[in-house]
């Protein structure tokens, strides 16, 4: 009988998914959630419940794509889409060049990918906990323009979610205005797994926020950041920046080799100095 009840109700849901509104279609997919993680923490789950499995993994899939529009579903598909490059692109250890070794450790290596470009690649130790790192990178995105010279002001144009953002990013002139003004509209992806965080991006199209006169419309990614506890030592962070970045424009690749470099190693300075200050002000 149990069995029975479980699958017609999952079975009545997905066929009356469509008129579900509001709070009731929010309310459908958080019980689906819920009872996947019942039926995954169950030890040897029976065929029927595997079948309701199934059903409810559906059903909420249906509910999400009813919640976010088209065009939202698209921007998550992005975030998804830069993660997983970035990831596949930081997994393979071969062809790595050094760019750049500072005494402290910190290193930025290169590699030049098809159908990509060069791609630069930040490896650092920060002495701060994970949670404190992406509390920075990611809950407080919008003031990085506040302890970060290299960024003139991140805004959150909107968000998708818990884990999906579009930001419009204005990058800081350049000493003796090598590079010009130049700004970035990106779609952002967090997520966690496990004890590692990862941020990816890449660039995509807004309509709320068109090229600015006056400035070049570059472009990022993939892109992400992989933070995770320091092995031996958590309250120490292991930082690994993969940075993909087509600035435009006529630009000697001698000169953006150099910038683009010099920006990683800065970025790590400019976030320890943060992080320190932060520290102590919260003492």
């Amino acid at each position: 009988m149990l069995p029975a009840t479980f699958k017609l109700c999952a079975g009545i849901s997905y066929r009356h998914l469509h008129n579900m509104t509001g709070l009731k279609r929010r309310a459908a997919v958080a019980i689906a959630q819920e009872l996947n993680k019942c039926m995954f923490n169950r030890p040897s789950p029976s065929k029927w419940i595997n079948q309701v499995r199934r059903r409810s993994s559906l059903l909420s899939s249906r509910l999400e794509e009813k919640v976010f529009g088209e065009a939202e579903m698209s921007y998550i598909k992005q975030g998804e889409e830069a993660l997983q490059k970035s990831l596949k692109i930081l997994s393979d250890q071969d062809g790595w060049k050094t760019e750049t070794m500072v005494d402290n450790g910190d290193k930025v290596l290169s590699k030049v990918l098809p159908d990509v470009g060069k791609v630069f690649r930040l490896e650092v130790v920060v002495d701060q906990p994970m949670d404190c790192v992406y509390s920075e990178l990611v809950e407080k995105m919008e003031q990085m323009g506040n302890w970060n010279p290299n960024v003139k002001e991140i805004k959150i144009l909107q968000k998708i979610g818990k884990d999906t953002v579009i930001t419009h990013e204005t990058a800081a002139a350049t000493p003796g205005n090598i590079i010009g003004p130049r700004d970035f509209v990106s779609v952002r992806c967090s997520k966690r797994r496990g004890s590692t965080c990862v941020l990816a991006g890449m660039a995509t199209a807004y309509t709320g926020m068109p090229e600015q006169k006056g400035v070049i419309r570059a472009e990022n990614g993939p892109t992400c950041m992989v933070l995770r506890p320091l092995t031996g030592d958590p309250s120490q962070t292991k930082l690994t920046w993969l940075m993909s970045i087509d600035l435009k424009g006529w630009l000697p690749k001698t000169i953006i080799n150099q910038v683009l470099s010099q920006t990683q190693v800065d970025f790590a300075n400019h976030l320890r100095k943060h992080l320190s200050h932060t520290l102590a002000m919260s003492c």
